[in-house]
């Protein structure tokens, strides 16, 4: 293997999440967050994913059921990535208003897709199949890598919605949101590696329709959190 196609494999990879992450950090111009932070917490995603091989690789060794594979996998992915958000990230002051759990939990999202999508896109390049990889980035770019960023959004959302209430409040919406995470990593995988070509584009346009859905969500939390407290009289 030469730096050529690591080098190929690394921009293919980073370029479909960072063009998401211009859009959602475009998205919060107003109050934008520490750029050091956004990079810890992309980094942070990225780490994530040398981390989740080994359990996914026992699972694919011990469980037979690939219905119960795709579901152990979703939930090594979302688990990690919440857990790498909450160490480095998510108790820190900057995280200070109600979207920046959002925020947050997509950027954690789009650093494991990217080093996600550099792993898949080597094997062609390594064949010699270029246009081959070149697909294979732009399937990502529009269906995976998407479906990182909703999967972790609705941890993000669950936090966010569930600011300033009690600790087991707190706990009870992050355990929703995590395991709507999983469900919804688990079916997307299903309907593209389970069910075949036939219901790919039903995948993907279940991943749009949850995107446009979480990004009026956001809309609306940003909205509330920009309104003025009222002052009594």
């Amino acid at each position: 293997m030469n730096l050529t196609l690591l080098g190929y494999a690394f921009l293919g990879g980073l370029l479909p999440s960072g063009i998401w992450l211009y859009f959602l950090l475009k998205e919060d111009a107003t109050h934008p967050e520490p750029k050091r932070l956004i990079a810890l917490a992309f980094v942070a995603g990225m780490i994530a994913v040398p981390l989740a091989l080994p359990f996914e690789q026992y699972a694919k060794s011990h469980l037979t059921d690939s219905f119960s594979i795709l579901t152990f996998w979703a939930l090594v992915e979302e688990v990690l990535k919440y857990a790498m958000a909450a160490t480095f990230i998510l108790w820190r002051g900057a995280v200070d208003e109600a979207p920046d759990y959002v925020i947050y939990m997509f950027t954690v999202a789009l650093g494991f897709a990217a080093a996600e999508n550099m792993l898949f896109l080597l094997a062609p390049l390594i064949d010699g199949h270029f246009a081959t990889s070149v697909f294979t980035g732009n399937v990502r770019f529009l269906g995976s890598t998407l479906l990182h960023v909703i999967a972790s959004a609705a941890i993000g959302f669950s936090l966010a919605f569930s600011a300033g209430s009690r600790p087991a409040t707190r706990f009870l919406a992050s355990a929703f949101g995590l395991i709507l995470a999983i469900a919804l990593h688990t079916a997307f995988n299903a309907l593209i590696i389970t069910e075949g070509a036939s219901t790919t584009l039903i995948a993907f346009f279940l991943v749009w329709l949850v995107a446009v859905i979480f990004f009026a969500t956001f809309e609306v939390l940003k909205y509330f959190q920009s309104r003025p407290s009222p002052t009594l009289n």
